[in-house]
């Protein structure tokens, strides 16, 4: 069976499904790796890699489009969808909740599709987990790039001339991404706050130095370990808290998301208008609808002194990482669905496979988008 893998043609898009090595991985598995020319030169890997690794370089994505199986970092282009085949198999981060009518075109066109972002979260599933991998890094960027934006400095600095107090960071929301966040701010030496609404996120929070902020409701994980929507008295409660804190912050990183619903609003215009000018806020959470009123994906807005960053597409500006990281959690996928001869296999009554099922055999099976009967 051949696997393809083509270059990347949506907006703010540098990353790749495969490295050089996963390529590697796909030859021992019996498959045959069809790359296309300039693939992954925006993740820093050129086409002499690929063709080292063993795959077969070809020409524009067409070829690469008719494998058997199809990887893809992003949803396929309306292009790209059209020029697919019944019987294919495409993996990629489909984002069907905001796409639903795309899921629909893969069950019409007879594909095998399946949407990473929805495997489920247990401890198997780890080492295929596309979330957690690109969270983390974006996490990483998020806090770079609202360091980048702060016109003063983050530790505490001591000279002869006098001392540099230390920068004062919240991070609000502490899954993968916040987490990583809090870290890395607290690497550079500032002074971490956090919050969030989940049981498990007071200890993560304080483990990594940081001071908890706030109160966590009542049953407030889902199972998948999301936060579930609160209620409109716990909505009150949590943003009189986080009013309070936010006007002695220097650095605001906002993480919150919750997956098929528009991202909760938490920092209000009255909010930013408290805070202290020259103070940032960087909304990770921008192009699902935004935490930061005001805020705009790929943008910078400044309000009363206080600069707001919409965060658009943060693994990719990691490319190359992002990259390395997001193969692997495929290739180990794939080989749940391929035998040890090199032929398709798909256990379909697999928890993971079932999990991130979309369409098959002409159907969309996955029960969140079934159409209602």
């Amino acid at each position: 069976m051949r696997i393809g893998i083509v270059k990347e043609r949506r907006d703010h898009e540098r990353r790749v499904a495969a490295t050089p090595e996963t390529v590697k991985r796909y030859k021992a598995m019996g498959l045959e790796p069809l790359v296309e020319r300039g693939a992954g030169i925006a993740a820093a890997i050129g086409d002499e890699a690929y063709e080292g690794a063993g795959a077969r370089l070809v020409d524009g994505p067409e070829e690469a489009l008719a494998c058997d199986i199809l990887l893809k970092v992003q949803r396929p282009t309306d292009d790209e969808t059209a020029r697919l085949r019944s019987g294919q198999l495409l993996i990629g981060m489909l984002d069907p909740y905001m796409n639903r009518e795309q899921v629909e075109a893969y069950a019409e066109k007879g594909l095998t599709a399946f949407a990473m972002e929805l495997l489920p979260r247990t401890t198997r599933a780890q080492a295929m987990d596309v979330l957690s991998s690109q969270a983390n890094l974006a996490g990483y960027r998020a806090m770079v790039e609202a360091m980048a934006a702060y016109s003063r400095v983050l530790p505490m600095m001591m000279t002869a001339a006098g001392t540099v107090t230390p920068a004062k960071v919240f991070v609000i929301g502490a899954g993968v991404a916040g987490l990583q966040a809090i870290a890395t701010a607290k690497r550079m030496g500032a002074v971490v706050t956090a919050t969030d609404v989940r049981p498990a996120a007071k200890e993560e929070i304080e483990s990594l130095g940081a001071k908890f902020v706030g109160f966590i409701p009542k049953d407030a994980a889902t199972a998948g370990g999301y936060a579930r929507p609160l209620t409109p008295e716990e909505q009150a409660e949590q943003a009189r808290i986080v009013a309070a804190h936010l006007e002695s912050q220097d650095i605001v990183v906002t993480t919150a998301q919750i997956p098929g619903r528009k991202a909760p609003r938490i920092v209000t215009a009255a909010m930013v208008a408290a805070m202290k000018p020259g103070s940032v806020i960087l909304d990770m959470a921008a192009e699902s609808g935004g935490n930061v009123e005001g805020s705009r994906p790929g943008e910078m807005v400044e309000i009363g002194g206080v600069r707001i960053l919409g965060a658009r597409n943060l693994p990719s500006k990691l490319a190359p990482a992002a990259s390395i990281l997001y193969a692997k959690n495929l290739s180990n996928f794939v080989q749940l669905l391929v035998s040890k001869d090199g032929k398709l296999a798909i256990p379909f009554d697999d928890e993971l496979v079932k999990g991130t099922l979309l369409t098959h055999d002409g159907k969309i099976v996955h029960p969140n988008f079934r159409p209602a009967s």
